[in-house]
């Protein structure tokens, strides 16, 4: 299986590779939070709570004609910043391709892996790991 880097991944990636000290690119992150556009408070349940975040995050999926849409929240900031990076990856791709997406490499080549505590590896993988669940239905909803 050859690794996918979808287009909005690899900008993200490529804004990473411009920005030598880490304190710019944890800038960058922040900047990507408040270009995330809110949940509404209603969509903030227990049913779209992400297992294994210490912030709160929310993820709402929706399959529609065979592609996941994410919109996704967060308490923290710099969680919001890791969630448009997870929506990079995945946000409108084909259920197909979702196993495909080299999330993991990204993530490395980024240096997240190096520069985020294990915490927040913990989590934004958790993320991943429910977007993987979710995607794995492959059903449309209404």
């Amino acid at each position: 299986m050859t690794p996918l880097i979808p287009p909005a991944l690899q900008d993200i990636e490529d804004a990473f590779s411009f920005l030598e000290a880490w304190d710019d690119k944890y800038e960058y992150l922040l900047d990507l939070a408040d270009r995330m556009p809110p949940l509404a408070a209603s969509e903030k349940t227990a049913d779209y709570t992400v297992k294994g975040c210490m912030a709160q995050v929310w993820l709402v999926p929706e399959v529609q004609g065979g592609r996941l849409y994410i919109r996704a929240d967060s308490d923290a900031q710099l969680v919001r910043g890791l969630i448009a990076v997870l929506r990079a990856a995945y946000d409108g791709q084909q259920i197909a391709a979702i196993p495909q997406i080299d999330i993991r490499g990204a993530f490395s080549r980024m240096g997240l892996e190096t520069h985020l505590s294990p915490n927040r590896r913990n989590g934004f993988f958790a993320m991943v790991g429910k977007v993987k669940t979710l995607s794995s239905t492959g059903r449309d909803q209404p």
